[in-house]
C-alpha cells in the first residue's frame, strides 16, 4: 500500500486533530512532492481559523454600513431592509465573543440606540419633530438596574429592574416612569420659554432643567419583558426583546450608573 512522506506521516504535526491522519485525508497521492503535499494541507486547514477575528471586523462594519442611513430604523421602511440588517446582525452574533454577557463588565454604562424594529421606541406615527431625537438604555449588572431614556424634546425615561433567567437573557420589570416636557412655573422655565430652539435644547441637557421637567409614575405591574443580548463587545451591543424587536446599540459612556 502506499506510504506517507515522512513530512505529514505523524499526527502530531497537527495539534488541532483528534483522529490519526488517514493515508487518502487530503487526497495526496504518492507522487507528490513533501512541499507540494504540506502547501495542500495548510491550505485547506488553517484559513478559517486565522481570519475568524478579520471577519467578526468586516461584519460589524457592514452591519454599520448597513444602518447608518436608515434613522435608527425609521427609514428602514421596505420589508428588505429590515431582512438585510437583520441577516447580517444574525451573522455578527454567531462570532459573539461574549458568550455570558450578564457577567461581563463590558455590558455596563450607557448606551446609545443605533437601530431597532420597534415602532414604539421610533415613533413614526408622529411627526419627525415630535419624535426623540436620540435613544439611550443603561445597565449595571452589579445592581441589576436598567434605564431606557429619551432625548429632545420630551426626556421620558423609564427605569427597570432585572432578573437573570440566564446568562445572556433577562426579565424586565419596570418601575418607575418619567414624564418630561411639562410646565414648569418657575424662572427657569421664563428662561427657557425665551430662548431660540437652538438655544432651549442645549439648556435642557442641563441635569437642572431635566430634574425639574421629570415627573415620577409608578410603572403598572403589566410593564414587563424579556431582553436577550446576543452580541457584545467594547463598542457594540445586539439585543432582542420577547415581542421579536431587534435592538442594535454603542457605547458611549461606560461609568454611567442607573438610579437605584
Amino acid at each position: 500500500s502506499p506510504k506517507l512522506p515522512p513530512s505529514i506521516s505523524s499526527p502530531q504535526r497537527f495539534p488541532f486533530l483528534t483522529k490519526p491522519l488517514h493515508p487518502n485525508a487530503f487526497n495526496l497521492s504518492t507522487s507528490s512532492s513533501a512541499p507540494d503535499q504540506k502547501w495542500r494541507v495548510n491550505v485547506s486547514f488553517f484559513p478559517a481559523f486565522l481570519n475568524k477575528g478579520k471577519d467578526a471586523k468586516v461584519l460589524k462594519q457592514d452591519l454599520l454600513d448597513c444602518i447608518a442611513p436608515l434613522d435608527r430604523g425609521a427609514d428602514a421602511t421596505p420589508p428588505e431592509d429590515q431582512q438585510r440588517v437583520d441577516q447580517l446582525a444574525s451573522k455578527l452574533e454567531a462570532v459573539n465573543p461574549t458568550k455570558q454577557p450578564l457577567k461581563s463588565d463590558l455590558l455596563n454604562g450607557k448606551w446609545e440606540l443605533m437601530y431597532t424594529t420597534s415602532k414604539s421606541i421610533l415613533q413614526t406615527q408622529r411627526p419627525k419633530f415630535l419624535r426623540s431625537s436620540t435613544n439611550y438604555q443603561a445597565i449595571n449588572v452589579d445592581t441589576l438596574r436598567a434605564q431606557n431614556m429619551e432625548s429632545w424634546p420630551f426626556f421620558n425615561q423609564v427605569t427597570a429592574d432585572l432578573t437573570p433567567l440566564n446568562a445572556r437573557k433577562v426579565a424586565v420589570k419596570f418601575d418607575y416612569f418619567k414624564i418630561g416636557g411639562l410646565p414648569v412655573l418657575n424662572e427657569l422655565a421664563k428662561d427657557i420659554q425665551t430662548q431660540t430652539k437652538t438655544q432651549k435644547s442645549a439648556l435642557c441637557k442641563t441635569d437642572a432643567c431635566r430634574f425639574l421637567f421629570e415627573i415620577p409614575i409608578k410603572a403598572p405591574g403589566r410593564a414587563r419583558g424579556e431582553l436577550e443580548i446576543t452580541y457584545l463587545d467594547e463598542e457594540l451591543r445586539i439585543s432582542r426583546g420577547d415581542l421579536g424587536n431587534l435592538f442594535i446599540l454603542k457605547m458611549i459612556d461606560p461609568s454611567y450608573r442607573v438610579p437605584v
